[in-house]
């Protein structure tokens, strides 16, 4: 009895083998990545989460006050921890962030507020310079197009189409930052150099309903889990398919555990018509051992 139940153990998980090779050679496809990583953002919290752009706008000022306070968050957040950025803005804040504001503040006043947000002197003179077009150009709002938007002192297209996301309430594009263009090559989904191509790829890649949440989607899990360097291979839902893990043979802890209480289950299932003899209750006990030290074995 103990050798037959040992060479099913040893069966199922030889199944299990083929299974994961089997995987391995497969198409990568982003519809099934996208899903595995919104299954483990669900027990992420990111700073993203918490300190994005789209949580540092007074969210009781007037709608033109706010969506100023949205540019400069995002204007900040580049080559800028969120943690940082959010620090500044609150500093900003405090003062009472507003085109008039900023406009009657000294460059170097400014920049000791800023500090130390990535380029912050650089920056500076940007939100300066952005905040005098806005008064002048724009009634004291900010531009509700892309094109205008890109226009502005220190604006790209990734803080653009975020601005038109959390300020306007419109996609019209999807913003790649670092770790959107990372994580979309790491997966194999594109293969482009830089960011700006990968936004032309994963357009074309991607349906429209999945502009928008892709980015924050993620940003999140470049920073929990696909890091730039020492990326968490080893846990990572996707390690199976991705071409650039480093363990897709590699059981998280999570997995063995419930492995060994399946195999656990399954034994007593089979012994509970039985008679509660004195001696099948040690046959039990014994080939319950044997089963699941041979699967975690393997």
């Amino acid at each position: 009895m103990h050798s037959f139940s040992m060479k099913r153990v040893v069966a199922s998980s030889s199944v299990a083998a083929v299974a994961t090779c089997d995987v391995e050679g497969t198409v990568v496809a982003w519809r099934r990545d996208v899903e595995l990583i919104r299954k483990m953002r669900k027990d992420m919290i990111a700073p993203v989460d918490t300190m994005g752009c789209h949580k540092l706008a007074d969210p009781l000022a007037a709608p033109p006050v706010h969506r100023f306070q949205v540019l400069v968050a995002l204007m900040l957040s580049s080559q800028t921890r969120d943690e940082v950025n959010a620090a500044a803005m609150k500093r900003l804040k405090d003062h009472g962030l507003s085109i008039g504001k900023i406009l009657e503040f000294k460059v170097p006043d400014l920049e000791t507020i800023l500090c130390p947000v990535g380029f912050y002197k650089r920056k500076a003179v940007y939100l300066q310079k952005t905040a005098k077009i806005l008064k002048d150009d724009f009634s004291g709002d900010i531009p509700d197009s892309l094109d205008g938007l890109c226009a502005l002192p220190g604006v790209g297209p990734k803080m653009a189409n975020l601005v038109m996301q959390i300020a306007w309430g419109e996609c019209v594009g999807i913003a790649v930052d670092t770790h959107v263009h990372r994580i979309s090559n790491r997966l194999g989904w594109i293969k482009t150099s830089t960011p700006e191509k990968t936004q032309k790829a994963l357009e074309i890649l991607l349906p429209k309903s999945e502009w928008q949440p892709i980015n924050h989607l993620l940003v999140g899990f470049g920073q929990m889990q696909c890091q730039p360097v020492r990326p968490k291979c080893g846990t990572c839902l996707c390690r199976f398919t991705c071409p650039s893990s480093t363990a897709k043979n590699v059981k998280s802890e999570t997995e063995e555990t419930s492995t060994s209480i399946e195999v656990k289950q399954e034994v007593e299932d089979e012994f509970e018509d039985e008679k509660p003899a004195k001696k099948i209750k040690k046959t039990r006990k014994t080939r319950t051992k044997i089963e699941v030290k041979t699967e975690s074995e393997t």
